[in-house]
């Protein structure tokens, strides 16, 4: 398993982040991976409901199939992934107000395909990389929320 865990304030109100991160159609607007997304199960988002995002790390292109396995507006929402070759990842988006701004705590837990192999594989050619998109995501997500 590959854990990446990445703060941020973002001076806004919590419900704008909130809806800002819970609209698949803004993904493309701070997820720097983030290439596509399709079949959203619905509106607003609750516990159950699916989508399937396209992204694309180090020249590959991959599909992962996302259920929100947990939400509390405007708290707390957990995601769970499948993608290529049995891989999978939970992704938990945790906030909290600040006075007039917001905590933003990120955690993305992969476990790439091929068990501890794979995990070790994933090492050396993901590197830092997961967490450098991560924290570039947030940051791109600071700039867009703030600039509202």
């Amino acid at each position: 398993m590959s854990l990446v865990h990445v703060q941020i304030k973002i001076d806004a109100p919590i419900h704008s982040v909130w809806d800002t991160v819970m609209d698949p159609e803004q993904l493309g607007d701070w997820v720097t991976i983030h290439r596509d997304v399709r079949n959203v199960s619905g509106r607003p988002l609750s516990k159950g409901a699916t989508m399937d995002q396209v992204m694309h790390l180090r020249g590959f292109s991959f599909q992962v199939h996302w259920t929100l396995v947990e939400v509390d507006p405007p708290h707390t929402a957990e995601w769970r992934g499948r993608g290529p070759a049995q891989s999978h990842a939970a992704i938990r988006y945790q906030l909290s107000e600040n006075g007039d701004a917001t905590e933003f705590d990120y955690t993305n837990d992969f476990s790439p395909p091929g068990g501890k192999l794979g995990t070790i594989a994933s090492r050396v050619i993901v590197g830092a990389a997961s967490e450098r998109e991560a924290h570039n995501s947030l940051t791109q997500l600071k700039k867009l929320v703030e600039n509202r």
